[in-house]
């Protein structure tokens, strides 16, 4: 049959706490990143991201941070059928850093762990059957009930034809023979492990090691002689990384000296961070074997996939898309420094972003000014706005009914219990962060971009709306654009994506190229959002230019939303119809339409909570409806 799986890997899952200070000791880090690590797991999603179709074996822990690993392998696009859940052990912890280009200081906290007890019971038959290749690590050969789910599940991948892979992956701590605190250590001589691992080396069409990872499974400290060692026990392709110097492939006999080994071209990078990098470069070594590439072609993956990662903080998230590495690999390196280099640093941004939102039907309630003056208008405290906000998530929520394609805007000053509610919902979540109605902008959140953006849960969405207009004079736009430019790469340093939104016709008359331009200049000054947010535009050339100059500018990027200006619902249903004649166009961003009446009697009194939440359920839903009728219409005609 046709397998549904490429590559299924089995092993290790940890949490990864990486410093996030760069250059000191790990007694000194003040905070931490957290990622999803472990080799497998490394594996799976850097596989994944190389469009291979990924998967896990392991188990996590029945709390927080076995959610995380699911939930972020699941975005990555890894099966996670192979994931258990353990409901009496922890996930696994590990605590690393950058102390210099030599020192990566690391602690695993595995004691019992949640993926050291995967057992044969684990491994389905059926499961194995659907993949092309099983990839094990060493790790888990450390243990017997570990090594017997290994074991069982390389004898099924070889019984059903599969190949099958091992990443020595050798850490002496973890099979104790050092204390907890030697986890950088990546060699201690044992005969016992030596042992063992020769005992498996026989299963593996492929073998892959460091010089010191070949001189375990060797039992020789001498790189030549263990790889002749390795060689006598298995026919298998073997893999040896050398570090700056690349990686040498040997089918056959193992020559004199590494370098008459089968070679691809390297890469001249600064190295950055150590960590993790054996396992993009497994990454890219297991794309160009399952896809037949011959070993210098897949060595040259392997080695762009090791070199990026390098370049960058953490494991996994440092692994290249498959159009990133394309991108590399036809362009060639600019800037040592890979995560320095913009260009290449926006394709990798903004082909791993996480989540797919191929429709958006947005509920925005992030008005402040607005619903201030309602509230002064009608004498009623402002404490009542965080109130009714609450409401507005609710009737969102009614809509989509767990759904996918459903979003919110809502501030944090005035609605910061609708926020947190809302988080884990399933929603796109956007969040503005400007002064209302400020020209040139301003900000609510304080100077430093950065330190306030850390404190914003990642699935937020920074939206920031400026009155910006090609006409307007040398200050204004230096002032405005300063603040788009300090607000976008903060959010990108925090890993939030971004959303801005330009109203020009606020500012100045407008012809169809207007819109057009204004997005131009922004990209021309460094300026990449994840989303757009433009007002409605009847006129199809605005839009076609509009559109044209994103996609010309950043083929990757989200889509844009159209925003409703408080129209009447019928103007509403005219602009979706133009709108969505357009790919790019997603769906609407609509407030004052959906809630501005219901706003008025609630705070006034004249209905209460269930009858405001039925009210504004009512017409969101409508909206929803008029946007899908309209796609649907597009569609049908055909649209560009």
């Amino acid at each position: 049959m046709t397998q549904k799986l490429d590559v299924i890997t089995i092993g290790r899952s940890s949490v990864d706490l990486y410093g996030a200070q760069v250059g000191g000791r790990l007694e000194d880090m003040r905070s931490f990143n957290k990622y999803v690590g472990g080799s497998p797991t490394n594996m799976a999603v850097g596989t994944a991201r190389l469009g291979l179709r990924s998967a896990l074996i392991t188990r996590v822990g029945d709390e927080h941070m076995g959610r995380f690993i699911r939930e972020q392998l699941a975005a990555e696009g890894v099966d996670v059928r192979g994931v258990v859940t353990d409901p009496g052990r922890l996930t696994a912890l590990v605590l690393l850093g950058i102390r210099d280009q030599r020192q990566f200081p690391l602690i695993f906290y595995r004691e019992n762990c949640a993926d050291m007890a995967l057992s044969e019971d684990d491994i389905d038959p059926d499961f194995i059957a659907e993949a092309r290749c099983v990839v094990a690590t060493g790790t888990h050969l450390s243990h017997p009930r570990t090594e017997a789910a290994v074991l069982k599940a390389l004898r099924l991948a070889r019984t059903n034809g599969a190949r099958t892979a091992l990443d020595i992956d050798y850490r002496p701590n973890l099979w104790g023979l050092s204390g907890h605190g030697d986890g950088e250590n990546r060699f201690i001589a044992s005969d016992k492990v030596t042992a063992r691992l020769q005992s498996t080396l026989p299963l593996f069409d492929l073998i892959v090691g460091t010089e010191e990872e070949f001189h375990i499974a060797g039992g020789s400290t001498d790189t030549v002689s263990a790889l002749r060692r390795v060689r006598e026990i298995t026919d298998a392709v073997l893999v040896c990384k050398r570090g700056p110097m690349g990686a040498a492939a040997f089918t056959g006999a193992i020559p004199d000296t590494l370098d008459e080994g089968l070679s691809g071209p390297g890469f001249p990078i600064e190295v950055f961070n150590v960590l993790g990098a054996g396992d993009g470069f497994m990454s890219g070594l297991l794309k160009g074997w399952l896809d037949g590439e011959d070993w210098p072609v897949a060595l040259k993956y392997a080695n762009a996939c090791g070199a990026l990662a390098v370049s960058r903080h953490g494991c996994a998230p440092a692994y290249p898309s498959w159009p990133e590495l394309t991108f590399l690999l036809e362009r060639g390196v600019r800037n040592p420094a890979l995560r320095f280099d913009r260009e290449l640093e926006q394709i990798h941004w903004s082909t791993n972003r996480k989540g797919d939102w191929p429709v958006m039907r947005v509920f925005a309630f992030d008005h402040r000014r607005q619903m201030e003056a309602l509230a002064d208008e009608l004498g009623v405290g402002h404490e009542r706005i965080g109130t009714f906000k609450q409401l507005c998530l609710d009737a969102a929520l009614k809509v989509a009914a767990g759904r996918s394609g459903y979003g919110i805007l809502c501030d944090g000053r005035l609605g910061p219990e609708a926020l947190c509610r809302a988080a884990g919902q399933g929603l796109w979540i956007g969040r503005p962060v400007e002064v209302p109605g400020s020209r040139p902008l301003e900000l609510e959140i304080g100077p430093d971009l950065g330190s306030d953006l850390a404190e914003w849960p990642a699935e937020h969405v920074v939206k920031v709306l400026c009155f910006y207009h090609p006409d307007d004079d040398k200050a204004t736009k230096q002032a405005q654009e300063e603040m788009v430019t300090r607000l976008a790469d903060a959010a990108r340093a925090n890993g939030l994506e971004f959303l801005l939104e330009i109203i020009p016709s606020k500012v100045a008359p407008v012809g169809d190229d207007t819109t057009a331009r204004v997005i131009q200049r922004f990209y021309d000054i460094g300026v990449f959002p994840d989303w757009w947010k433009l007002e409605p535009m009847t006129s199809p050339q605005a839009w076609a230019l509009a559109c044209e100059i994103i996609q010309r500018n950043d083929p990757y990027t989200r889509g844009i939303v159209v925003l409703g200006l408080e129209a009447e619902i019928a103007d509403l249903r005219a602009s979706f119809a133009e709108a969505a004649r357009f790919n790019l166009v997603k769906g609407f961003a609509v407030g004052r339409s959906i809630f501005a009446a219901p706003a008025r009697k609630w705070l006034s009194g004249e209905i209460g909570d269930a009858e405001a939440v039925e009210d504004m359920a009512g017409t969101y839903a409508g909206l929803c409806a008029a946007w899908d009728d309209a796609r649907r219409e597009a569609q049908t005609r055909g649209k560009p």
